[in-house]
């Protein structure tokens, strides 16, 4: 199974969670001081906001794996396409652990197809390219020089 995932930077993050619970009529599924992300069953996604000092906005979309062998058959397509990609073992970022490969469409949005494996406590840090994002920061990583976080 996999389901649809959506980030989106924000600027409060309190009020935004409130919004989003409202409108999407469930408490968030896990919360945290610059962080909030809902599971949705019905429709499946996995849909999360920061608050990391950047411009709001969507972040990026994706496609969620529930199990390994989901990820592997999306980055297999990728890959037959000749889609350019960023794979990630073990990603630390958003309080997960995940296995995960990055795309960029040609009109600039990034995709993070994922399966996630286990939970951390710190946003933690993602090596997605990052050529998209604006500057500010919730974490660092090489590639992002400080551009923050990843849902």
């Amino acid at each position: 199974m996999t389901r649809s995932h959506g980030h989106a930077d924000v600027a409060d993050l309190g009020q935004s969670v409130r919004y989003y619970t409202t409108l999407l009529g469930i408490e968030p599924t896990v919360r945290k001081d610059d962080y909030a992300k809902w599971m949705l069953e019905d429709p499946g996604v996995n849909f999360a906001i920061s608050a990391c000092g950047r411009l709001p906005g969507v972040d990026h979309s994706g496609i969620q794996g529930e199990e390994p062998a989901a990820l592997a058959e999306i980055t297999a397509r990728l890959h037959a396409s000749e889609v350019a990609t960023h794979e990630e073992t073990d990603a630390h970022c958003c309080y997960a652990r995940s296995d995960k490969t990055w795309s960029t469409v040609p009109s600039g949005i990034r995709w993070e197809s994922f399966h996630t494996h286990g939970d951390i406590t710190t946003d933690g840090l993602d090596t997605a390219p990052d050529q998209h994002r604006q500057s500010g920061g919730c974490n660092t990583s090489p590639i992002k020089a400080a551009s923050g976080c990843n849902g």
